[in-house]
């Protein structure tokens, strides 16, 4: 009997093995092309400090048909400016990330510890 079992087991193994698999669908419009097109060389550069709301940030890039290189700087929220210089290539990106500043944490003491509201009690009328 285990003869037998093993014996179906292998042929169902090898009919199975057999049978190929169906062709994925073909696309029904060409694949895309890409054109690799030189950098078109450009320059640009904004800043905005708006002490209201504590935004204060720079960005400068240039592009020439080889490499973009820039730089911006963020005012972080701990005191110190973030400056990245970056360039970026054929070869890559490469940042170079420098703070300017001293981080600064002010004490926070423990708030002040204040009941639960706790509202009137409804009026009961008797009549």
């Amino acid at each position: 009997m285990h003869q037998f079992v093993l014996v179906v087991v292998f042929a169902v193994a090898a009919f199975a093995a057999e049978l190929p698999y169906p062709k994925p669908p073909a696309a029904g419009y060409p694949a895309p092309s890409y054109n690799k097109e030189p950098l078109m060389p450009y320059n640009f550069g904004y800043a905005v400090n708006d002490a209201p709301t504590y935004n204060n940030f720079a960005h400068q890039e240039t592009a020439d048909t080889k490499a973009v290189t820039g730089s911006y700087r963020v005012a972080l929220p701990d005191g110190r400016t973030q400056i990245v210089t970056y360039k970026a290539d054929e070869y890559g990106y490469v940042a170079d990330v420098k703070y300017e500043g001293e981080a600064k944490y002010p004490e926070y003491s423990k708030p002040a510890y204040q009941q639960a509201y706790q509202p009137a009690p409804a009026p009961s009328y008797k009549p």
